[in-house]
């Protein structure tokens, strides 16, 4: 594998986004584009060669909090740290834009990623019952002031 990581497009997101089997919803560009529209956002994208693997897209929720909205990593790419990367990648830039917090949800059914959120510092703040225990919702959010505080710890032992 001969992965990079860099700021993409909605083009380059959809892509993955269309070869996710999880999402079993259509997802257009005009839909994505008016999500994202008047809203400060960064979209993320994994590529191993030229080939588009995964996204992390995310937007400002509040001047404080950015919201990470949707991504993915191709099922056959998954287990290599690639969602683990972009997250971070994407804290790690809401954290110099000024955010002091990251705020997600997920749903039951995807367990892979609930995981990777509690792994990764994020707190469960909220539940929504959407009426099917597998499309509730489970709403997350992290403190990214732990960030610079893990940041500040890592400077002074080196």
């Amino acid at each position: 594998m001969q992965l990079t990581y860099s700021s993409g497009t909605v083009e380059e997101a959809l892509t993955v986004y269309a070869s996710t089997p999880e999402f079993d919803r259509v997802m257009t560009q005009e839909a994505f584009l008016t999500k994202l529209s008047c809203k400060r956002h960064l979209i993320l994208i994994a590529k191993d060669g030229g080939q588009c693997i995964g996204f992390k897209v995310g937007y400002e929720n509040s001047r404080y909090e950015f919201y990470s909205w949707l991504g993915s990593v191709l099922p056959t790419y998954r287990g290599h740290g690639i969602a683990a990367k972009l997250r971070d990648m994407q804290e790690q830039w809401a954290l110099a834009q000024g955010y002091s917090s990251i705020r997600v949800k997920s749903c039951n059914r995807y367990p892979a990623m609930l995981h990777l959120l509690i792994r990764s510092g994020y707190q469960i703040v909220g539940y929504e019952d959407l009426g099917d225990i597998t499309h509730n919702k489970i709403h997350f959010i992290k403190a990214l002031t732990a960030l610079k505080t893990d940041q500040a710890l890592a400077s002074t032992r080196q």
